[in-house]
């Protein structure tokens, strides 16, 4: 990936941005039943992502019961190996690069990518 790719992906960095959670923690992944979300999982409504064209999808970390929307701010970006970015939204709570990757680790082990946090 280069540096100015890494920079447009980080310009996420920061912004409080509302989700939409269309599968909420607890629930089962609609094409994989076997994968249980134990985060809320969304999207960024008005959004678009480059590579599959549908709205950014967003992890959101902190509230444990499930959701159906969330505000929140943008600590960290995922970007898979083909471009799709993952965005990792906050309630507040500061976490470390070890957490954000063990509460993703459910879904993006089955994919190679970066975690982009501030600077």
């Amino acid at each position: 990936m280069t540096r100015s790719k890494q920079e447009h992906f980080r310009e996420w960095i920061g912004r409080e941005i509302s989700v939409v959670i269309d599968r909420p923690a607890g629930s089962a992944h609609p094409d994989y039943p076997a994968l249980v979300y134990p985060v809320n999982y969304g999207y960024v409504p008005n959004t678009r992502s480059d590579v599959d064209h549908e709205e950014i999808d967003a992890y959101v970390l902190g509230p444990q019961k499930p959701l159906e929307t969330f505000t929140g701010r943008v600590i960290g970006v995922i970007v898979r190996e083909a471009d799709e970015i993952k965005l990792i939204v906050s309630d507040g709570r500061s976490l470390s690069r070890e957490d954000i990757e063990r509460f993703v680790h459910f879904q993006e082990k089955f994919f190679s990518h970066t975690l982009l946090l501030a600077e």
